[in-house]
This record gives C-alpha cells, structure tokens and sequence, in this order.
C-alpha cells in the first residue's frame, strides 16, 4: 500500500504534507485538533541531513509550547554507511534526534510513531523506537539487521540463528517478533481514521505513564524476552 493511500486513511480530514530528501513533513485534524507529522518515506538512509532535519522540526514543535501530538512517520531502510556520514559523527546526530524525541515525551506531548514500511537498524532506534507507542502495518518490515549479517557480525552458524529464531523472537526480524519483544505496540490489519486519535486521546489520559519503559515487562507478558526481567534484576542485585 502507497504512503499516499496510507496517509489518506489515517487522516481523511485536512491532510496536508510535503515530501523531500525522503522526508515527509505535515499536519491533519482529528478530533483532538491538530496534529503534525514528522517523519521519513520510501525507505530512507537516514543520514546527517534527514537527523538534522527531524530534530529541528521536533524542537520548533516543542517551542511553540501548546503540547501539539505529534505523529512519526517511519520507513526507513537504516543510518546511511557513506563514509562521509561516518566522519561526521552520524552516531552523535542520531542521539540528538533520540534526545529530541526524549525531550518531546517529557514535555507532555502525546506522540506515535507509525511503521509504513520499513524499520530498521539505527534509523529507526534514533526516533521511532523512542516515542510513546509504536504501531505498524502488517506488511511492515521491522528488524535490526537479517540473519545472514546477523551470522556476519556474532559469528554464529547462520544455520544455528536460523534455527534460534524459530523459537525466540529475539533472534528473528519482523513486525510480528517485535510485538513479542515489545517494541511494537500493536499491528494495524485494517487503517481508520480513529486509529491515531484512540491512541493519541488514550496518552493524554495518562500521560506521564509514559515516561517509565515497561517494555520488558511487556515483552515477558507475550513470551518474546523469557529471561529479560531475571537477568535485570539479578545484575541490579549483585
């Protein structure tokens, strides 16, 4: 399904956006007003300039202080590897994003992150991963990195991590592995436009909820992190 198809379904009601550098960047009412859209389209490489971007966009929204939702558009393909990027800190960028986004939260804005497409790797733990809720769409494509880089990297037989990740979640992509984990919140099979504001409308009522990470919790509740929470609390007793 087209981001334009998406978009439209989502917000049927004064959708305005604009796209560039695989950026999209827009507003649309729903029944709690207005809401503004940040995000990235057409499986970006998040680089310096998309970073950048998105965080000064988040700060302008933040300094207007009306505590305005704001609803981030995710797709993106991972951090770009050019070299120049690499030279210009593209690891100390993406923790700025992260921090606006953190800052975002704690200044009371309800905020969402919707999976169109792609999530992956660093470009989507720089701001997707740190809002309040994220949703993704069935067909969405959400992982760290696949199996056989995963093989790269650990030196694991790809044939173990294959074997692994028929059983724990944590060795698998997919939207549906994330759900286990607890990064995703919910998988949208079918698209409304009361969708985004049920979630936005359930956040304001418990705003500062959001503030602590119970992810983990989450993710031992639906079998996806079986040891996450004893191996915690272990180190925190040592």
């Amino acid at each position: 399904m087209q981001t334009k198809t998406i978009l439209e379904k989502l917000f049927p009601n004064n959708l305005e956006y604009r796209i560039e550098h695989s950026m999209i960047r827009g507003s649309a009412d729903t029944k709690l007003g207005r809401v503004e859209i940040i995000g990235t389209v057409d499986s970006a490489a998040m680089n310096q300039l998309i970073a950048m971007t998105l965080a000064n966009e988040i700060l302008d929204v933040i300094a207007k202080g009306q505590k305005t939702p704001i609803v981030f558009i995710v797709d993106t393909m991972g951090q770009d590897s050019s070299r120049a990027d690499e030279l210009l800190c593209l690891n100390r960028t993406f923790a700025h994003l992260a921090s606006c986004v953190d800052l975002l939260r704690r200044s009371a804005h309800p905020n969402i992150a919707i999976v169109l497409g792609e999530a992956v790797s660093g470009g989507f733990l720089s701001y997707g991963l740190m809002a309040n809720q994220v949703f993704a769409m069935q067909s969405s494509q959400v992982k760290v990195m696949d199996l056989n880089a995963m093989s790269r990297v650990t030196k694991i037989p790809l044939d173990k991590l294959k074997s692994l990740s028929q059983t724990s979640a944590i060795f698998a992509p997919g939207v549906e592995n994330y759900y286990a984990m607890g990064a995703v919140d919910d998988i949208w099979k079918e698209l409304n436009e009361h969708l985004v504001e049920n979630a936005l409308e359930s956040q304001l009522m418990h705003i500062d909820d959001f503030l602590i990470d119970d992810r983990r919790q989450v993710a031992e509740e639906r079998k996806g992190r079986l040891l996450c929470n004893e191996i915690v609390e272990s180190v925190l007793m040592a």
